[in-house]
Order: C-alpha cells, then structure tokens, then sequence
C-alpha cells in the first residue's frame, strides 16, 4: 500500500515517511503543492498525508484538485488549530484533521483507522507477474515454489520493486525505503541486501533472471 506525504518541512517530511515505512507502506513524497499533484498523478497511492501551508500551491487547493477525480483517503496537517482551517478542510473533502506538532504513532493511528473505514487495510499479498509478497507473512512466492521468508529489510527492499515491477528504481528510492534515509555510505548496505536477497530468490544468483542491476540507475524486478 502506497502513501504520498506533501510537507515543505524537510524533517517532518523525513520523520513521517520513515514512520510509514517502519510500518510497511510504501512512502512517495513531495515537498511543495505542485509537486504533490505532479506525484498524486504518478503513483497514483493509496492515502495521502498533506500539509496545508505549502508553497506553490496550498494543502487546500492540492485536497480540492485531488477530490476532483479521486475518493482516495486525506489527512490535512497545519501548524495551526483553528477552526476554520478545520472546516474549509472537511468541506473540501479531507478525511481527518491533525494539528502540528504529534507524534508519530498518533498519525499511524489515524492511517490505519482511516484505512480501516474505507475498507483498505487487508492482507492481500502484493503481486506481479509470476512473484507474490505477502507482507503479513514477511514471504515471498515465486510461481508455484514454496513461499520464501524474508528479513524486515528483504521485505522492504522488494516491496518497492514489486510495486514498480518491471522499471528500474533508483538506488536512492530504495535506501529511503529500506532504511528511511540516503547516504552514499548506505550504497554498499544496499549492495549487500540485494546480495542476500538474490541468494534466496534466484535459481543462479550469480546470473540474475528477476533482480536485475540497471548499471548506474538502480534495480528492477523483472516478473514475465
């Protein structure tokens, strides 16, 4: 399941997106209103966490173009509390309502509720081609072979590339995903996860048919 996080708070940003990660979402983020909708457009996800003062284009008008051809859920976020930013939110068709600072766990708690009333928040394993990841079970199916158990950073590193199957993700993507942060020391961390991974799903890892390198790019999952 894919989230979208909108904030020009670069920290904020960073701390939700690694707070989503840590529970299994992907996380896709934008730092300003344009931006938001250019990703929205992308990636189309699943639940999307918007700030309301951004620049460029504000939280509201990013809430109302979204409403326009979309019921996926939104939560508003505002440094301020007052009323009528609470109001005007809801009117445009946001979904919940939080006021700067929070913590973490109170944003996940609210996702998930969210989810849970739209009827989102399921089990289904995440599948492409001939690979299924069942997130719950923290396994992996290739074909019709024996569900494979992965480690959280397994998990969350094919993940990724299941729900971009068959385009290259760059190494940087991957690192914000796996370890919520990117730092050209992690490149190697990465290279050696991917190592792993290919040891568990690959029939001759030194030549391998799904987890391919794209050279100077990233990886991409091949599922045909």
């Amino acid at each position: 399941m894919k989230m979208l996080v909108a904030d020009d708070d670069r920290d904020l940003r960073e701390l939700i997106g690694f707070t989503l990660t840590q529970a299994g979402y992907l996380v896709v983020k934008a730092a300003d209103g344009p931006a938001a909708m250019r990703m929205f457009e992308a990636e189309t996800p699943d639940l999307v966490v918007l700030d309301i003062n951004m620049p460029g284009a504000s939280g509201f008008q990013v809430c109302e173009a979204i409403r326009k051809r979309s019921r996926v859920p939104v939560i508003m976020l505002t440094v301020r509390g007052e009323e009528e930013d609470l109001v005007r939110a809801l009117e445009l068709g946001a979904d919940d309502y939080l006021t700067k600072p929070f913590s973490p766990r109170t944003l996940l708690a609210r996702i998930k509720a969210l989810l849970r009333r739209a009827g989102m928040e399921n089990s289904a394993p995440l599948a492409a081609g001939r690979v299924a990841l069942d997130i719950d079970e923290h396994t992996v199916q290739i074909g019709s072979a024996q569900p494979i158990r992965l480690t959280k950073l397994e998990l969350r590193l094919l993940q990724m590339l299941l729900a971009n199957a068959g385009h290259t993700v760059s190494t940087d993507r991957l690192l914000v995903q796996v370890w919520g942060h990117r730092n050209s020391a992690d490149r190697q961390l990465l290279k050696q996860l991917v190592h792993r991974l290919r040891q568990k799903i690959e029939v001759d890892p030194a030549t391998p048919q799904l987890l391919q390198t794209a050279s100077g790019a990233g990886y991409k999952l091949v599922v045909d």
